[in-house]
C-alpha cells in the first residue's frame, strides 16, 4: 500500500487529482468503508470467541449426522444464516462451530468451503451482501437480485460435498456431545444483541437516511455498542484483539490498495464480461466494480450479484470473511495451499454460473444507471481487495 502510494504521488494521480491533495481526498471518501471494516472484523473476532464459549456448537453432534454428511449440514447452516447476517460473523460463527466439531483440526479446503458458503449465501439477497444492497439502493428490484441463489445453490451442492468429504478425511465429525454440557445464555444473549445491533442499523439507515451510511461509519459503530452494553452480561476476551487486529491491518491496506487502482470503465456488457467479474473480485475491491457495473447499465443484475458476491471466495484475501476466518486459522494464508484445497470452489463457482445461463437465460436491464447517485453503502459484507 504505501509503495503504491508513493509512486502515484510522485508519478500519478489518485482520481484525476495529483499530489498530497488528491490522496487525502482519497482517504476522506474511502475512511468510513475502512473503519466499518475495522470495526466489524475486530468485533465479530469477539462475537465469534463468545458464540463458541456458549458451549452451543458442542450440542450439534446431536442434530448432525455422524459421517461427511454432518460437514455438510454444517455449510448449509452458513449458507441460511448470512442470507440474513453479515458475511464476516457467518463465516466466524461457522468457524467457531467448525472448531469444536472437528477439535480444532480444520482442513483448508473446508475453510475455503466456510467462506464461499457464507458469500453464496449473501449473494441472492439485498440484506446480505453489500454488492446487492448497492443494487437494492439503485433501484435493483430485490426480485432479480434473489435469482442468484439459482446459481449459488448449485454451487454449494457441488464445493459442499467435496470440502466436507475432504475434512471428514482428515477428522471426522464430533460424534457425541460431552457430558454435562450447559449452555451460556448470556452469551448467546450477547451474539444475538451484537447481530440484531449491525442488521437493524443497515436496514433502518439504508431505509430512511443512506446518506448517513456514506459519511459514518453506523454498521462498526453499532457493533461496537452492542458489545460494550453488553459486556456486564459477559467479559468479551479482549486478549484476542492484538492478533485479530493485525490481520485487519493487512485487510486495510488490501482494499486501500483496491482503491487507488485507476479502474474507470467496465467492458461492454455481456454474460461474459460477468463471469470475468467474478475471478476479478477475488483480486480487486468488489465494490467499485459494482458501483462501475451499475452506472453502465445493461447488465442481468442476478447475474452481477452472483459473480461478485460469490467469486471473492476463491482466494482466501478476495473477501473480508476470508480474511477474518484465517484470523482464526492462519494455516489458510497461503494462496496456493487455498487454491489446491478450495479448487472445488472456482469449478462450483463455473457450474453456478452455467446453471444460471440455462435455467435463466442472460436477460440484460437498462434499470438502475444513476450512477452519479450511487455511493457504496456502509454494511462490509463482502469488500474483496
Amino acid at each position: 500500500m504505501l509503495v503504491i502510494a508513493v509512486y502515484k504521488l510522485a508519478f500519478g494521480d489518485f482520481s484525476g487529482r495529483p499530489g498530497v491533495p488528491g490522496l487525502l481526498a482519497l482517504l476522506a471518501h474511502e475512511w468510513v468503508t475502512l473503519g466499518n471494516l475495522l470495526g466489524l472484523l475486530l468485533g465479530f473476532a469477539l462475537l465469534a470467541d463468545h458464540f463458541e464459549r456458549s458451549h452451543l456448537p458442542e450440542l450439534l453432534p446431536r442434530f448432525l449426522p455422524d459421517d461427511w454428511k454432518g460437514g455438510f449440514c454444517l455449510l448449509l447452516l452458513i449458507f441460511v444464516l448470512s442470507s440474513f447476517l453479515d458475511n464476516i460473523a457467518a463465516a466466524m460463527i461457522g468457524g467457531a462451530m467448525a472448531h469444536v466439531l472437528y477439535q480444532g483440526r480444520v482442513h483448508i479446503g473446508f475453510l475455503a468451503a466456510i467462506v464461499a458458503a457464507s458469500n453464496a449465501g449473501g449473494a441472492g439477497s439485498v440484506v446480505g451482501d453489500t454488492t446487492t444492497t448497492m443494487m437494492w439502493i439503485a433501484g435493483v428490484r430485490p426480485g432479480q437480485v434473489v435469482e442468484a441463489y439459482v446459481g449459488a445453490v448449485v454451487a454449494i451442492l457441488f464445493f459442499g460435498v467435496f470440502a466436507a468429504r475432504q475434512q471428514h478425511a482428515l477428522q471426522p465429525i464430533m460424534k457425541d456431545n460431552p457430558a454435562g454440557v450447559r449452555v451460556d445464555l448470556p452469551r448467546l444473549a450477547v451474539v444475538a444483541v451484537m447481530l440484531l445491533a449491525a442488521i437493524g442499523t443497515n436496514i433502518v439507515c439504508n431505509l430512511y437516511a443512506p446518506e448517513l451510511l456514506t459519511r459514518l461509519p453506523l454498521i462498526g459503530v453499532s457493533v461496537w455498542a452492542a458489545l460494550l452494553v453488553t459486556t456486564p452480561w459477559r467479559q468479551p476476551a479482549w486478549t484476542l484483539l492484538p492478533h485479530a487486529l493485525r490481520g485487519s491491518i493487512f485487510l486495510l491496506s488490501l482494499v486501500s490498495c483496491a482503491a487507488m487502482m485507476p479502474v474507470k470503465a467496465l467492458p461492454a456488457a455481456s454474460w461474459g464480461t460477468t463471469l470475468g467479474l467474478g475471478f476479478v473480485s477475488a483480486v480487486f475491491d468488489n465494490i467499485p466494480l459494482t458501483a462501475l457495473a451499475l452506472r453502465q447499465g445493461g447488465y442481468d443484475w442476478g447475474f452481477v450479484a452472483y459473480a461478485v458476491g460469490f467469486g471473492g471466495s476463491m482466494i482466501w484475501f478476495g473477501s473480508s470473511a476470508g480474511v477474518a476466518l484465517c484470523n482464526m486459522y492462519p494455516q489458510g494464508r497461503s494462496v496456493g495451499a487455498w487454491l489446491r484445497g478450495g479448487w472445488h470452489v472456482a469449478v462450483g463457482y463455473l457450474l453456478g454460473y452455467a446453471a444460471l445461463m440455462l435455467v435463466l437465460g442472460w436477460d440484460p436491464d437498462a434499470h438502475a444507471q444513476r450512477g452519479p447517485q450511487i455511493a457504496p453503502p456502509a454494511p462490509v459484507h463482502n469488500l474483496t481487495p
